[in-house]
């Protein structure tokens, strides 16, 4: 049997036994610098985020670019070098937003380990541990640094982040513990031998502290996209300057802006920045709401969510319980098992919320004679917890609370009427006597039940709303519990969720992951999970394909918060469960979870709307470039064109679109799903406008012939690029009409102004080749109709 930690000591570096370090001596290994002071930041520096934004591959092309236009042609020809400036400073700022945000619900979210200084114990910062400090543990609590057992009163570690090895390792006096592992049960303190960038896990704890715009599959995506347009860029971009400048005669300065025009669209300058935006914009949006994200990809992991898995306690109900009923079992009165469990309470120095309930409806007397002799920690595997106690007429009692259909017998009488009380939604725990010894591995066998002990859980008023939101965006919830099952699913019946009359009992759950896989498709209620079948219930429902969020606030639901695809963490959970979750929801509300998944579809689902326009642009582009160098021709534009081309169809619309909300849930393939349709987009604009550019050769001649002929090709370009835009703005709301509305009444005041003409070199001559190129227009625009339903139908949208 274990002493209670607060009688115990062991020795340290420094520092009376169980005292932990002096001031004095705090000062000294400050000054000696033995700190605990890993740089765990929560975003990038604004250095890093200027660099980010500024020294990119195809920011340096369009540098070198802007700088010959800027010598060789007309101010209007170097447009392009201005919109990249503005870009780059709204990713800047954007970023720095939501760096400001991130840093400032870090530094809310984090938690203080507690160590004793001068027999005081105290929360500080991670960062303010010394080698040689006392730092305490209880249930729930990360080993933020490595050390040394000095005190242990049933101290069972989790240190499967560190070994893989899934079962908790019973620590005693003179230990080692790691830092990253947790306490899953128990308590005690660990004096701190190892500090900052010594200690075993802390470069990996720093790494993953760290919020980032990378390891996802959009940023992944847009990456390999670049990569591939490099390829494409640097063969067309060779052929273009040496048709431009060889092959055809004519003013140099004219062919180097051409050149530089059919160059620079092939860039999909704004997409990475529409990214980052669309991201920062979200961090900070849901800021707002008291929601930490603590790695920024999991905004986009939650868009492709088809699974939430939920615990029960302190998602769907409150942190909070009360006690509505204690009912005697067997000859034993009232009155004493009223004292037993105040004693009870009073044993335990860091009561769950369970055994809290208890404390506040039992509180034990200043002077009560009773002495605790032994505990045993409460354990999610176990179910149960133990104390021993030397009563105030010297007799000894020892003594088991926890699950009663754990510590009864199956055929016992009492588990009908604990049936009925659970049926109710009632949380009943067995109050029981133990017979033997409480460290004993059989401590429960022939325990003798004393009295039910009827606590009442408190329904989150917000938790029925965020179920229906969920059963609305088809996404399935299953609810996976520690609890009774039948109490569960009468919790759950309250809340409205659909399948909470059949719950399932997870002793009976099938062990072969497909089976289980099974089980968990067609149940949603589970309760008497252990921490253990918590994690190969995400692992069954990940090999058939699903993508799993995982709710949970308690140490039992650390393992399986780290194996699930996204793991969301109540900001009230313990330091474990904080650590390993991508998101944790400050203001401890489930009905925030909502607004994480819309943001995470808004994200994805525009982004991938607008990668579409850039892309089309580029695979145009390209087009255009070959279809110059085959036939030995002019390239039709000049870069001011595709400048305001680029800003009207793509620009100024991709900016809004990019913002909108958007409710569908993402799909996987992002590559190929934007590829799908840029490619077939792509080629039946550049189709159109150069068939449009022969055509104008042939018709005009003379003076300002190459002039008339950019134009009606510009023209025909603007319309197919609009219609390209239409398709993506669908399903069309009002401000989606104006915008799309509002870029082509912007083209047409360039066609009508007649500064505007001059300054952008567009004149439409005639009216035949205006007409053609409608007509043209019109054809390509009935193409780009017939190929998106084709590949929607063919491919699944």
């Amino acid at each position: 049997m274990t002493q209670r930690a607060s009688e115990l000591s062991g020795e340290q570096r420094g520092g009376a036994p169980g005292r932990g370090l002096t001031a004095a001596e705090v000062a000294e290994r400050i000054s000696r610098g033995e700190v605990n002071d890993v740089p765990v930041r929560s975003s990038r520096s604004l250095t890093e985020i200027v660099r980010a934004n500024v020294l990119t591959r195809f920011n340096l092309i369009i540098g070198v670019l802007w700088v010959i236009m800027l010598a060789v042609a007309p101010i209007q020809d170097s447009l392009f070098g201005f919109v990249i400036i503005a870009n780059t400073g709204i990713g800047i700022v954007q970023e720095w937003r939501a760096k400001k945000t991130l840093d400032s619900l870090a530094v809310v979210g984090e938690s203080k380990p507690v160590v004793r200084r001068d027999g005081k114990a105290a929360g500080i910062h991670t960062s303010e541990i010394v080698l040689g400090d006392l730092i305490e543990l209880g249930p729930g609590d990360k080993v933020v640094v490595d050390g040394t057992v000095a005190e242990a009163d049933g101290l069972e570690v989790d240190e499967s982040l560190l070994t893989g090895e899934a079962d908790p390792v019973l620590k005693k006096t003179g230990d080692t513990v790691m830092s990253g592992s947790f306490v899953v049960a128990g308590g005690g303190a660990f004096t701190a031998t190892k500090v900052g960038r010594e200690a075993y896990a802390a470069q990996l704890a720093e790494e993953a502290s760290r919020f980032t715009l990378v390891r996802s599959e959009l940023r992944s995506g847009i990456s390999t996209i670049l990569k591939y347009i490099t390829w494409m860029m640097v063969p067309t971009a060779t052929a273009l300057v040496i048709s431009q400048l060889v092959v055809k005669e004519h003013d140099f300065k004219d062919s180097i802006a051409r050149t530089v025009g059919g160059i620079v669209p092939m860039i999909p300058e704004g997409l990475v920045l529409l990214t980052s935006v669309a991201f920062a914009i979200g961090v900070v949006r849901l800021g707002r709401k008291q929601c930490l994200v603590q790695e920024l990809p999991a905004i986009e992991g939650l868009a492709r969510v088809d699974v939430v898995c939920l615990d029960k306690t302190g998602t769907l109900t409150e942190g909070g319980m009360d006690v509505t009923e204690l009912r005697a079992l067997g000859d034993a009165e009232e009155p004493y098992l009223r004292r037993v469990l105040a004693a009870f309470g009073a044993s335990e120095p860091r009561p769950n919320a369970s055994l809290q309930a208890i404390i506040d409806a039992y509180p034990a007397p200043e002077d009560t004679g009773w002495t605790t002799t032994g505990t045993l920690p409460f354990s999610s595997a176990r179910k149960y917890s133990g104390a021993a106690f030397t009563e105030d007429g010297g007799a000894a009692s020892a003594w088991l609370l926890g699950a009663p259909d754990v510590l009864l017998s199956e055929d016992d009488p009492a588990l009908a009427e604990i049936g009925r009380l659970n049926e109710q939604g009632l949380r009943v725990l067995l109050l029981a006597r133990a017979r033997g010894e409480l460290d004993a591995p059989d401590a429960a066998e022939g325990a003798e039940p004393a009295a039910l002990v009827v606590l009442e859980q408190r329904l989150r008023p917000d938790a029925g709303r965020t179920l229906a939101y969920f059963g609305e965006q088809r996404v399935a919830t299953k609810v996976i519990s520690g609890d009774n099952a039948v109490s569960v699913g009468a919790v759950a019946a309250k809340l409205g969720m659909e399948g909470a009359d059949h719950p399932l009992d997870a002793r009976r759950m099938p062990q072969d992951t497909d089976e289980m896989a099974s089980a968990m498709e067609q149940n949603a209620v589970f309760g008497r999970v252990t921490p253990q079948q918590k994690r190969e219930m995400v692992a069954a429902l990940q090999s058939r394909g699903h993508t799993v969020a995982m709710t949970g606030d308690g140490v039992n639901d650390v393992l399986a918060l780290k194996d699930a695809d996204i793991g969301v963490s109540m900001g009230s959970g313990s330091e474990a469960t904080r650590a390993v979750a991508q998101i944790v929801l400050l203001n401890n509300s489930f009905a925030t979870l909502p607004s994480v998944v819309a943001e995470g579809r808004r994200v994805i689902g525009n982004i991938t709307r607008v990668a579409t326009l850039f892309l089309t642009k580029t695979v145009y582009s390209v087009l255009l470039a070959v279809l110059v160098v085959c036939f030995q021709v002019e390239y039709p534009f000049l870069p001011r064109h595709l400048t305001l081309l680029s800003t009207l169809t793509i620009g100024v619309p991709a900016f809004f679109l990019a913002l909108a909300p958007n409710k569908e849930r993402a799909h996987p393939h992002f590559v190929r799903r934007v590829m799908r349709y840029a490619i077939p987009s792509g080629v039946i604009c550049a189709a159109a406008t150069f068939v449009m550019y022969l055509i104008a050769r042939h018709h005009y001649s003379g003076t300002g012939a190459l002039d008339a002929e950019t134009s009606a090709a510009t023209l025909t370009l603007f319309l197919v690029s609009m219609w390209v835009l239409a398709i993506i703005a669908r399903p069309y709301t009002w401000w989606r009409v104006c915008l799309v509305a509002a870029m082509g009444l912007a083209f047409l005041v360039v066609l009508a102004v007649p500064w505007l003409q001059d300054f952008f070199a567009l004149k439409l001559v005639g009216s035949r080749m205006p007409w053609t190129a409608v007509g043209i227009a019109v054809v390509a625009s009935a193409l780009l109709e017939y190929a998106w339903r084709l590949v929607g139908r063919r491919f699944g949208g």
